[in-house]
């Protein structure tokens, strides 16, 4: 088995196009890494680079304690799965995940041991004797995993595996992923744009935006401390709402101030940015739906805000509200989140006071865009 270390990797297309401005990144022995961002961001050929499809202008990638920057794909111990499934449709599934292993050279033995053992690990044996075009979606993206797998990899890079899989067979393999992981002992980089397989399968999230890694940490980091507001809007769905704000002192005492919503800070909280001077700034306001509290119209200290429409979802109802300071969502559970009830009717126009508590409030500077 083998870590994965990057350091300070740059990568520029023709054109003069920025795929990667300075990424450093280390992936540790059996480690599950989400690489995660929007369309563009940079994730995709970062992947290459670790496999060697794509060759860094500069920086340095490592693989096993080993430099392996002029080292072909085929040595690195690396296995890859794509979002296209790339079998042979007229070959049986073994003779699929076959094929790589009789490439190397192994013997007949050594070939059947290593397609059973991953057969096993992603529980399709009884799918073995059958043609790769008779099978599911899902059954095929089961049959490349084990292709993978029976290459005995160091390093797993999984670049989008599930996007061609509808709906329920995503949710499905998410979850045949999520026991598969615990069974892996490989380094695992998977790319994703969702969000919720980052946060549900990855041990630790690199979230990636202009070719740079904006944030790193365990999905519960990014949610509840995000560094920045393209964390803060990203991570989280809904989005968290951003609003402008201001910070206002009495006293001891420090407010955040949203219109005419009014909220205390901590003793502790008010001393930090106290210190830091910050009285008087304006600041971005990030609240997340679930944390919003609907209160009667006119309730001392709220926002003021009109239902625009109503999701409901089952469990949850999500309240799309328009506000002087702009769009909110709230995100209520049972009515749960609506004080007193006062979630009466949900009809288009119905009035609320939004009120939130101090310390469910993340604060960022307006000019740095950076959290306080």
């Amino acid at each position: 088995m083998a870590e994965i270390k990057l350091e300070n990797i740059f990568k520029t297309y023709e054109g003069g196009v920025r795929a990667l401005g300075g990424v450093s990144l280390r992936v540790k022995e059996g480690e599950f890494l989400s690489l995660l961002g929007p369309s563009g961001c940079g994730k995709t050929t970062l992947l290459r680079v670790i496999a060697g499809l794509e060759k860094p202008d500069s920086g340095e990638v490592y693989i096993g304690g080993r430099l392996v920057n002029d080292t072909e794909p085929s040595k690195r111990g690396v296995a890859l799965v794509f979002q296209s499934y790339g079998l042979y449709e007229h070959m049986s599934a073994f003779e699929n995940i076959a094929f790589p292993l009789r490439a190397r050279g192994l013997s007949k033995e050594e070939i059947d041991a290593a397609v059973r053992e991953s057969a096993v690990l992603l529980e399709i044996e009884e799918l073995l004797g059958r043609r790769a075009g008779e099978l599911s979606g899902g059954q095929q993206q089961r049959v490349s995993m084990a292709r993978a797998l029976a290459c005995r990899p160091s390093v797993l890079l999984m670049d989008e595996p599930l996007s061609n899989l509808d709906a329920r067979l995503r949710t499905d393999m998410r979850l045949e992923l999520l026991s598969l992981k615990k069974r892996l002992k490989a380094a695992v980089v998977y790319v994703t744009h969702d969000q919720d397989e980052a946060m549900a399968l990855g041990d630790r999230i690199a979230l990636m935006e202009g070719g740079t890694i904006k944030q790193e940490g365990s999905p519960a980091e990014l949610y509840e401390r995000p560094t920045d507001i393209f964390t803060a809007g990203f991570i989280g769905s809904p989005a968290m709402n951003l609003l402008e704000a201001r910070l206002e002192r009495e006293g001891e005492e420090l407010f955040i101030v949203l219109g005419s919503a009014r909220a205390a800070l901590g003793s502790k909280r008010a001393r930090e940015l106290l210190e830091k001077g910050a009285p008087g700034e304006e600041i971005i306001l990030g609240l997340r739906p679930e944390r919003l509290r609907l209160l009667p119209p006119g309730s001392p200290d709220t926002l003021l805000a009109e239902l625009e429409y109503a999701e409901m979802l089952g469990g949850e109802t999500r309240l799309h509200l328009v506000s002087p300071l702009g769009r909110l969502i709230a995100r209520v559970f049972s009515f749960e989140g609506c004080a007193g009830g006062h979630c009466g009717g949900l009809a288009p126009g119905a009035l609320f006071g939004v009120d939130f508590e101090a310390g469910d409030a993340h604060l960022f500077s307006k000019e740095t865009q950076k959290r306080l």
